[in-house]
This record gives C-alpha cells, sequence and structure tokens, in this order.
C-alpha cells in the first residue's frame, strides 16, 4: 500500500512533506508597519509588525471596552426641547441655538452624537439618534463648524437608567464633543 501510495503520489508530483510543513504558509507582499494612531473617539490603537492591533489606554470598562480620550462635552441638547416626538427636524428655534452655539464655541471640530430612550425598538432608536445627530450636525455646518463625525448609539448609552419619565427624558439628547 505505501508503494503504491508513492507511486500515484511521484506521478502526480504531490510529495508527502510534514504536517508542520504543510501547515505554514507565507503571504508574499503582505506587511505591517509598526505604528500608532488615534481614532475619533480619542482611542489610541497600535500595530505591530507581525499584525497584532490593541489598545494603548489602561482604562476599560466592565465590558472591556477602552476608555478613551473623546476631548470634552462641550453641549449636551435635550431632544425634546429641539425635536418632537418620533421626529428628528429641529424647529427653527433650536437651530437658531444651535447656529448661536456653534458660532461662539469655536472648536477646532465636533463630533456629534444622538441618544434615545429605550421606549421603542432598537433598530428604530438607532436610526432615530442618527437622524437626529445629522440634523444637529446640517446646522453646524451650514455655520462653517467642522463637523468630524456624526454617530447614533440609540438607547446604548443612557445617562441615567431608564425607569422613570425624567430619567427618559435625559436620555432622549444629543450631545456635542468638542474638539481641540
Amino acid at each position: 500500500m505505501a508503494a503504491a501510495l508513492a507511486t500515484v503520489l511521484a506521478l502526480t508530483g504531490l510529495t508527502t512533506a510534514p504536517a508542520t510543513a504543510q501547515s505554514t504558509r507565507t503571504v508574499i507582499g503582505e506587511r505591517y508597519v509598526p505604528t500608532i494612531w488615534v481614532d475619533p473617539d480619542g482611542c489610541e490603537h497600535w500595530v505591530m509588525d507581525d499584525g497584532a492591533e490593541g489598545f494603548m489606554t489602561p482604562h476599560v470598562r466592565r465590558d472591556g471596552t477602552p476608555v478613551c480620550r473623546r476631548g470634552a462635552l462641550c453641549g449636551t441638547m435635550p431632544a425634546d426641547q429641539f425635536f418632537a416626538t418620533d421626529s428628528y427636524r429641529i424647529s427653527s428655534e433650536g437651530q437658531a441655538r444651535l447656529r448661536q452655539f456653534f458660532q461662539e464655541t469655536g472648536a477646532n471640530g465636533y463630533i456629534i452624537t444622538g441618544h434615545t430612550d429605550s421606549r421603542a425598538s432598537d433598530a428604530y432608536n438607532l436610526r432615530l439618534s442618527v437622524n437626529r445627530a445629522n440634523s444637529v450636525a446640517r446646522v453646524g455646518r451650514a455655520t462653517g463648524a467642522r463637523i468630524v463625525d456624526v454617530r447614533g448609539y440609540g438607547e446604548r448609552d443612557p445617562r441615567v437608567p431608564n425607569t422613570s419619565a425624567a430619567n427618559m427624558a435625559q436620555n432622549r439628547r444629543v450631545e456635542i464633543i468638542c474638539v481641540n
């Protein structure tokens, strides 16, 4: 049987290399340059020459996600004062207050994040929070502000537990983070 296998392998051009040699693979042209960069959240990342990547911050939350330097929270807009229920259209008074905010703050850039309470489905809340953050970002861009990023977190980042009407009102918000 071994002789027959050797004959078949010889005729087909295959060899019987050890299992360790067969599992080793070299990819030509793939090269990792050791580097460090900062993402829009302010998280510092590193990558080593073997392609391993990680976070540089030593501080993590209970779930293991890093706590990064996001910039200073320079404005919180209670959604109830700017938007009607289930809407992402900003009132004219709200637009005027936002224009004034962007003109007076004078940051180098802004990250706009939208948040909701937990009353609707996760998908609906996520979409609503993105739409509300984009509405605020449009007003900022119209004033000449540099909008670095726009994000919607839906109900995923509550300020307080959604256990009462007052708490839910605090969670319906758009936060503006100043990047200097």
